[in-house]
Order: C-alpha cells, then sequence, then structure tokens
C-alpha cells in the first residue's frame, strides 16, 4: 500500500502486499458497506471535531511534528477544530474498514496507496475534484509534480490527492565503479558492460533482493518492463503480462542473473541482507528507493550516488513508483470542512520534509526546492526519474486502482521474482506462470 520511510524494506502501498489475503479484502470491501452517510455535499454539523487520520510516515519526529501542523489550525467560523489520530500500520485496513462501516472513521485520512480505491468501490470516498479545482486558483495545483494528480483518477472523479512518494532507482558505488574502470551506464548494454567489468574484481553489478517481507526485487523487474514499454495492466485494468516486451525486459535479467553479475543469494535475501552486502562493498550497482544511503555504513554510503535512469532497448525510459496519498470521506461533519482543512495541510506541511522527519520524498516542488537544495540525490531522483516514472497500472494507464493489489507482496509475485532472480526459468514460462496466478 503506502510505504514507510524509502529504503526501510518494509512497505504498504496494497491491501495485500500489506499481509491481508485476497479473501480478506473481498470481506472488508464488503464490511465496508451500507449504512447512511453524514456530511456528502456538505450537509451534516460542519462545527463537530474534524477528524485527520494519519500513518506514522517516519519516526517519533514526524508525528511530534504532523501533530503540531494540525493542532495549529484555526478553522474560520462554523468550523470545527480537527481531532487528529496516528493509525499503527499493523491491522491498519481493519482498522480503517471496522471504523467506516460504522460510519465512526475519519473525515480526512492518509494510508495505504490503494485505500482510496477500496473504499470509493463502496461508496464511502469524498471525491476531491472541487478541491482541486480551488488549487488551480491559490496555486498548490501548479505546485505538484508532474503528472503525480493523475495517477489517483478514477473513472468517477479524484479518488485522493498526492501526498508522499515512493521511488524506485538505480544507485552505483562510485568507488568500486572506478576501481573496476567502469563507466556509469546509460543503456542496457553499458550496464552489462558495467557487470562485466565487476565482476571481475569480485563485485555484483546487480543488487537486488527478494527475501521474506523484501518485494524490491519484483518491484524492479516491473521497472525494467516499464523501461522497455511493458508493464503488467492493460487498458481494461486487467492482468496482462506475457508481452514481447516484458519478455525482452525478463530475458535481460536472467542473462544478468546467468552471466553472474546477481548474486546467486539474492531470490533469498531480506532488505538486512541486501543492505549488509552494500555496505560490505559487494554491490556496485544498487536497485532500490529514494531511501537507501541511511541503511548503509557512513564510509560506504558517502560513495552512493543515484545513476541516470536507463534508455531500453526501443529508446524509453521508464520506471516504477508509489504515490502515497490522503483521501477524504463522505462521513465528515461537511465536506467544505474537510477541504478547508486539507487546503491548510498541504499550505503548511512543509516543515515535515524541511525538519527531515523521515516522510517519502515530497510531490510539491516547492517543498523539495526548500528540503533539498544541498542534497543533490533527492534533487536529482525528482528531477530526473520522477517525471518518467509510471504506476503499476503501466502500459494500459498511469494510474492507481483496486486491482493492483493483485501484484504487491503477494505470492505469485514473490514467486515470480524468486524464479527469475534463481535463473533456471525461461522468461516467457515465468511471466506465463505469474499470468496464471494472478487470474486465479
Amino acid at each position: 500500500m503506502a510505504s514507510l520511510p524509502t529504503g526501510s524494506g518494509f512497505t504498504r502501498r496494497t491491501l495485500l502486499g500489506a499481509g491481508v489475503s485476497a479473501l480478506a479484502v473481498g470481506a472488508l470491501a464488503a464490511c465496508s458497506t451500507g449504512g447512511s452517510t453524514s456530511g456528502s455535499g456538505g450537509s451534516g454539523n460542519a462545527s463537530k471535531p474534524l477528524k485527520f487520520w494519519n500513518m506514522p510516515w517516519g519516526p517519533p519526529a514526524f508525528l511530534t511534528e504532523d501533530k503540531r501542523i494540525a493542532a495549529a489550525y484555526k478553522p474560520k467560523s462554523g468550523f470545527g477544530s480537527v481531532q487528529y489520530q496516528q493509525i499503527q500500520w499493523a491491522n491498519f485496513i481493519q482498522s480503517f474498514s471496522t471504523a467506516v462501516a460504522a460510519n465512526n472513521g475519519p473525515a480526512v485520512s492518509s494510508g495505504g496507496g490503494t485505500q482510496a480505491f477500496l473504499f470509493e468501490s463502496q461508496g464511502k470516498i469524498a471525491y476531491a475534484d472541487d478541491l482541486l479545482d480551488s488549487w488551480k486558483k491559490n496555486g498548490i495545483y501548479d505546485d505538484f509534480l508532474p503528472g503525480v494528480v493523475d495517477t489517483l483518477k478514477s473513472d468517477k472523479g479524484y479518488a485522493a490527492v498526492p501526498y508522499n512518494l515512493d521511488m524506485r532507482l538505480v544507485w552505483y558505488n562510485k568507488a568500486l565503479l572506478e576501481q573496476a574502470g567502469a563507466d556509469m551506464p546509460t543503456d542496457w548494454d553499458s550496464y552489462e558492460e558495467m557487470c562485466k567489468k565487476l565482476k571481475k574484481i569480485g563485485v555484483y553489478g546487480y543488487g537486488t533482493r527478494s527475501g521474506a517481507g523484501a518485494f524490491t526485487g519484483f518491484h524492479q523487474i516491473v521497472a525494467h518492463m516499464i523501461n522497455n514499454g511493458g508493464g503488467l495492466f492493460n487498458s481494461d485494468q486487467k492482468p496482462d503480462v506475457v508481452t514481447d516486451k516484458n519478455i525482452e525486459a525478463v530475458d535481460w535479467v536472467l542473462g544478468l542473473v546467468k552471466n553472474g553479475y546477481s548474486d546467486p543469494r539474492a531470490a533469498t535475501y531480506t532488505s538486512d541482507n541486501f543492505y549488509a552486502q552494500v555496505s560490505a562493498k559487494k554491490f556496485g550497482g544498487i536497485w532500490d528507493g529514494a531511501g537507501a544511503k541511511p541503511n548503509v555504513k557512513a564510509d560506504v554510503a558517502k560513495d552512493l550516488v543515484v545513476g541516470d535512469p536507463l534508455t531500453g532497448p526501443g529508446g524509453e525510459k521508464g520506471a516504477l513508483y508509489f504515490p502515497n496519498n490522503i483521501m477524504m470521506y463522505k462521513n465528515t461533519p461537511s465536506q467544505a470542512a474537510s477541504e478547508a482543512f486539507l487546503t491548510y495541510y498541504y499550505q503548511n506541511m512543509k516543515t515535515l520534509w524541511t525538519k527531515n522527519t523521515g516522510i517519502g520524498l515530497p510531490v510539491l516542488k516547492s517543498i523539495a526546492d526548500e528540503a533539498y537544495k544541498n542534497d543533490v540525490d533527492n534533487k536529482k531522483i525528482l528531477d530526473v526519474w520522477q517525471p518518467i516514472s509510471k504506476t503499476w497500472g503501466a502500459p494500459g494507464q498511469n494510474t492507481v486502482f483496486l486491482n493492483v493489489t493483485k501484484v504487491d507482496g503477494t505470492q505469485p509475485t514473490i514467486n515470480f521474482a524468486q524464479s527469475v532472480l534463481g535463473g533456471k526459468v525461461t522468461a516467457k514460462a515465468a511471466l506465463e506462470t505469474l499470468q496464471k496466478a494472478l487470474e486465479a
């Protein structure tokens, strides 16, 4: 679903990725139906406290600052104050579903990256179209990074607004590349050439992991598909993975594995194992999130630099990213009150980044410019990687939708990534197995 601070190796982007089974998702969706909602269309008692539920997007410093921002909100006459509550990641979907079903949930919340689409399917979400229209007049809308707003648009309206980003990209250990006499790659061929030179000094060029709780291995294989103009879903939002573009991308990864450019144990590595290998200078190319450095020993972290997006065989550039978001619910003191608070929050949330509270990358350019003016890596990630990144919905559409719960942290995707990183399958066979599992 949503993501914890990038590089943590622990993600919460989807319902299934959070450890909720497909059966449980159906049950949760069912239990959130029924009952009346108040506040839809601005009705209800606007003077009642407005409930804002947020997730622990960082260490305690995040909670302290986030609560301060909410407490400083001074609603206009007729609107109530904000009632702040932090919801823990453990069992968070159950917490939301129970409260929403009883019409005792939040008016505004963050949560899992597809959570808004679960509750939208049950008629519980208040669309953000009017809010976004108002933001076109006060400058917030134009401040969003390119494309992020439309990733949350459904057939009926905007189910949520972007909040923070989790990215997938490549880091290089510049000291190891220099030692090997290798240049930073620009495309798939030059990446292989770098790997070949790194291998001669006993270093793996393709650093990844797909062990217990480490879903980045699958994320990255999908990112290579997107880099080649492919992906997992068609325009009907259905899994469609056995394509020529995807076969070519998986073949490329299999070639890296078979040539000894990937650690043979990568399929079983946890995130701790992975970062231990980075710290031991065993990986020269590191596929990870924006928060890789804090997980690595300082003497190695100083040598890590963000690479450029690779150009695929067909000339495309592309990567995978996850837009975490904030949503509004129909059960609110008033829709106008929800929108007024969110406008205030977005106009005042920059300290979550400028005070380095551990939240993911910002979605507003003005915040990024201030928070990262001396941070070359994060600035490059947002300036260079974000514009070419796509959601799980690629290639059919660059949006998030409920069906993506099939592919994040689910057993079929874990099996797929481990089989590819094990190098014992063909690309077509691995993709056919994945397709059948997703259809089932």
